[in-house]
């Protein structure tokens, strides 16, 4: 009997043979690679708690070779300057490859992740959507770019760095895989991916699909492992020339502390602790319902969400006992689960940090306004915490950190001046959202809040073109999703040639 045989579902027959592989090997210059000191570290369902592979644990040496192989491949064809539209068409048949394989894609994420199956098909969707979009801009952008200067003539082109390595998170394993290396790859870069050990399965999928389809030798590295080792080999390795982090802003601290001693340029996507401005013109049970969702989508385990609910006074108590009643009737259930609306956090440690919060919280002397807590699903021994609603000052534990869970803090404000000065006070800054039917009122607090990122009347909005980045713990170096994104990873190069 297989770990995998104690699941209530059937497994798709691909996904079956991917996790029976033992260990999952990496995938380095095409081919697998097993860690070369052996060790391995276990992959589990965060919805069961059933064992779904064994992954191999790469080490140093390992991840020199990665690197290695991702420069020799920048150095053959993939990295020569002026082929944009040949590294666009790769791109696309990437994305069509995925396409062909989303059930499969989709069941590995949500498995390994924990997300909502519909979920984790709409992730898919979304990386193929990124691969297609930097193809296509990729394909239209001007490479040259003559100057004006008087008594010279002058231009500046602009060429791919290099190897480029990625370290990705647990909450979004694919798409933001995608995200990274999307840009990376059109501008003419090779990659090495070093995915969170709790969810390494899906970009190690990618990688042999991206084999299986032709993709050259080197330019897709997938290298597992330990933060600690694989992790930070990557992070302090001197030869990449870009590299980009996606995560804490613990974490995040040493692995720009790493790059800064080799001077290797560093983006930082790091955590978030959202303000939602609500103002009494606004839909209440419509207003409830979208940040409803909002928390418990992936069941709060998501950056950029909104967690810090700021209800104008005259509406706060109704907007409260809409939003409980909405939270209220959420169905918690596996992943896999028909009619499941929030599935489980990533693991043990996760529920443990969430349920430790909303304790500290209440000693610090947060209204718990709806209780949360551990919840339970028939059938299935996975890590399921209810959402949780709490009020009061601002300068409690829970409305300050990042709790990474499917829970809220609720503060009334008076007017628009308090408002924006509320959601600036917090040493985050990646994504907030305002709430009102005064579209010039939403605008001008949308603008005069401290973030990288302001929606209006909705929250969690990324369509590709519009650039997504953080400023202060937040994050630095740049963000995702926009033309801006690719010339991250174009560096200009200037000419200049005396004609006077």
């Amino acid at each position: 009997m297989t770990p995998t045989s104690r699941l209530s579902f059937e497994l798709l027959p691909e996904v079956q043979r991917f996790l029976a592989l033992s260990p999952v090997p990496a995938v380095i210059g095409g081919r697998d690679v097993i860690a070369a000191r052996g060790g391995s570290f276990q992959s589990f369902d965060p919805g069961s708690g059933v064992l779904l592979a064994d992954v191999t644990a790469l080490q140093a040496a390992d991840i020199d070779a990665a690197v290695q192989s991702a420069r020799q491949a920048f150095a053959g064809e993939w990295g020569r300057p002026g082929r944009m539209t040949e590294r666009a068409q790769w791109l696309r048949k990437l994305a069509g490859a995925v396409e062909a394989r989303r059930a499969e894609f989709a069941q590995i994420e949500s498995l390994d992740a924990g997300k909502l199956i519909a979920q984790a098909g709409k992730d898919v969707d979304g990386f193929i959507a990124t691969l297609r979009y930097f193809a296509d801009v990729a394909s239209e952008l001007p490479l040259r770019q003559t100057l004006t200067v008087a008594g010279h003539e002058a231009w500046v082109t602009r060429q791919p760095w290099g190897a480029c390595g990625f370290i990705v998170p647990w909450n979004f394993p694919l798409l933001l895989v995608g995200w990274g290396i999307g840009p990376a790859l059109a501008a003419g870069n090779t990659v090495v991916v070093k995915p969170a050990e709790d969810t390494s399965l899906s970009a190690l999928y990618l990688a042999r699909v991206a084999r299986d389809i032709g993709f050259p030798d080197g330019v897709i590295n997938v290298v597992p492992g330990l933060g600690e080792v694989a992790g930070a080999a990557l992070a302090g390795h001197p030869a990449l020339r870009r590299m980009s982090f996606t995560g804490s802003p613990e974490v995040g601290r040493l692995v720009g502390q790493a790059c800064g001693r080799n001077l290797v340029p560093c983006k930082l996507e790091l955590g978030g602790k959202g303000a939602a401005v609500i103002f009494d013109d606004v839909d209440i049970a419509a207003t409830a319902d979208k940040l409803a969702d909002a928390i418990v989508f992936h069941a709060g385990q998501v950056c950029c969400d909104a967690t810090r609910w700021l209800v104008q006074r005259s509406v706060h108590d109704a907007f409260v006992d809409a939003v409980s009643q909405r939270l209220g009737e959420v169905r918690i259930g596996h992943p896999m689960q028909p009619g499941a609306q929030m599935g489980p956090l990533v693991n043990a440690r996760q529920a443990e940090r969430v349920l430790g919060y909303l304790a500290r919280g209440r000693a610090q002397g947060a209204k718990l306004l709806m209780a949360g807590g551990a919840a339970a699903v028939d059938g299935y021994e996975g890590h399921y915490v209810k959402p949780a609603l709490l009020g009061g000052s601002l300068d409690n534990v829970a409305a300050r950190d990042e709790i990474f869970g499917p829970v809220a803090y609720i503060c009334a404000f008076d007017d628009e001046t308090q408002a924006v000065r509320m959601a600036n006070d917090t040493d985050y800054g990646l994504a907030n959202s305002v709430w009102s039917a005064d579209l010039a009122r939403a605008a001008r607090v949308a603008e005069a809040m401290e973030a990288g990122n302001s929606w209006i009347n909705a929250h969690n909005v990324f369509p590709n073109g519009v650039p997504y980045a953080g400023v202060k713990r937040s994050g630095m170096g740049g963000g995702v999703n926009s033309v801006e994104t690719l010339l991250d990873y174009l560096r200009p190069q200037s000419m200049v040639r005396p004609t006077a």
